[in-house]
């Protein structure tokens, strides 16, 4: 090998491309298939439990284990031949026999999978499905034999990858519980790609299945949608109206808001789950490359018909709560705009008070400084008299004449001394 220190996770990151491959496959053969997904927090949930029960499987037909940490495994038990996978919600079991039964679709063929087995599942089942594979008769034998196995109402059929086979189904869950399909294989077509139909028509169920999850959440987000966006306009209106304050409407949308959030918290994985299996449900079917099949509808335009639009509501619901998210938002923004406006209108009135307030205390100051100059005067004068007097009498002057003397001069110093001491102090 070349002399170069390899990133920890190249070669776990290469394997991981070729970890599923496939399933090869002969026909006439069975296949038993089975999702099961936890019915909460199935990201999170505990994988060893699941890897538990596909041991518990194994060891009743006494077969090798997959490793510690195994996200994937094939191996014979008994007389079928069994693929496991985990994916990132769900795990699938996918169980190949040689041959089919005399009674199209047996229950007696899901039988794979022990009834106590099921049982002690650590989860649910979101779907189950029997694929009954056949070498293609005559066209006239698969018209009849569709019209006996399905419902024609809903009936989907097309020849696939280049007519390398016809492939059917009605996406409707028989008496037995199980979703059927029927595959009738041209003679030339080789055991892998009979192998990916297969398996292309279990990933079209179960991420069909996955994705409809998206479907039951949104129309149970339906109601409480409509009740926000009401009450979320009601708001709106209040506050054009302009008769009821800020502070009765803040906490009706913050309420609103917070609602919203939520919602949108703990639909967002499912929404965003629902848009990926979607796409993949489109990337499988258009990965079979269909022809029309005696005048029938293809699965793509089963699809469309029964399929999209409920994925249309999904995305419908989505953008909705995104949009009243966003108008909450913009509610929130014109609210703390208004209460601003307010509280700068509070601003400038206490401003203007306070100013008002001011200049009559400067008044008042005013007032106060003449009085105190009338006062010191008083005393002022009285205190001059008091020393002047024998002088006054030394030449003569009476008393009252000598304070009318003294009064104006004092009263000018009075006056000057504190005009002095207020200038000082500014």
């Amino acid at each position: 090998m070349t002399p170069i220190q390899d990133h920890p996770l190249r070669f776990a990151l290469a394997n991981e491309l070729h970890a599923r491959p496939f399933p090869i496959s002969r026909a006439p053969c069975t296949v038993a298939y089975l999702a099961v997904k936890q019915p909460d927090a199935a990201v999170g949930r505990d994988r060893e439990a699941d890897r538990a029960h596909l041991i518990d499987l194994l060891d009743r037909h006494g077969a090798a284990h997959p490793q510690p940490g195994a996200t994937h495994y094939a191996g014979q038990i008994g007389r079928h031949w069994l693929k496991w996978e985990s994916h990132t919600e769900f795990v699938t079991y996918t169980a190949f026999a040689t041959g089919v039964s005399a009674r199209p679709f047996d229950p007696v063929d899901f039988e794979v999978f022990p009834p106590d087995w099921l049982a002690a599942a650590p989860g649910q089942r979101v779907t189950s499905s029997l694929l009954r594979v056949e070498e293609q008769p005559p066209e006239a034998d698969i018209i009849a034999a569709l019209a006996d196995w399905f419902v024609p109402e809903s009936l989907a059929a097309a020849h696939v990858l280049d007519r390398a086979a016809v492939a059917a189904g009605d996406f409707r869950i028989d008496p037995a519980g199980h979703m059927r399909f029927a595959v009738f294989v041209a003679p030339d077509t080789g055991e892998r790609r009979i192998g990916r139909i297969i398996q292309r028509l279990c990933e079209i169920e179960t991420y069909k299945a996955m994705s409809m999850l998206g479907f039951a959440r949104v129309k149970a987000l339906g109601p409480k949608l409509g009740e926000l966006d009401a009450a979320l306009t009601a708001l709106m209106v209040k506050m054009t109206d302009g008769d009821h304050p800020a502070e009765e409407l803040l906490p009706q949308l913050l309420s609103t808001s917070a609602e919203l959030e939520t919602m949108a918290a703990r639909a967002e994985f499912r929404l965003g789950a629902t848009g990926a299996y979607e796409a993949i449900v489109g990337q499988r079917i258009s990965s079979l490359r269909e022809e029309r099949f005696g005048g029938r509808q293809t699965f793509a335009d089963f699809m469309l018909r029964r399929y999209e639009p409920a994925m249309r509501t999904v995305k419908s619901t989505e953008q909705r709560l995104k949009r009243l998210s966003d108008r909450a938002i913009r509610a929130g923004d014109l609210l703390r705009t208004r209460v601003d406006v307010e509280r700068s209108a509070q601003n400038q009135a206490l401003l203007e008070s306070m100013d008002r307030r001011a200049d009559l205390a400067l008044r008042l100051q005013h007032t106060v400084e003449g009085l105190s100059v009338v006062a010191v005067s008083y005393y002022a004068v009285s205190l001059v008299s008091a020393f002047l007097l024998p002088l006054s009498e030394w030449y003569g002057i009476d008393k009252k004449t000598l304070i009318a003397l003294v009064t104006l001069p004092v009263v000018g110093l009075v006056w000057l001394g504190i005009q002095r001491i207020r200038k000082k102090l500014h």
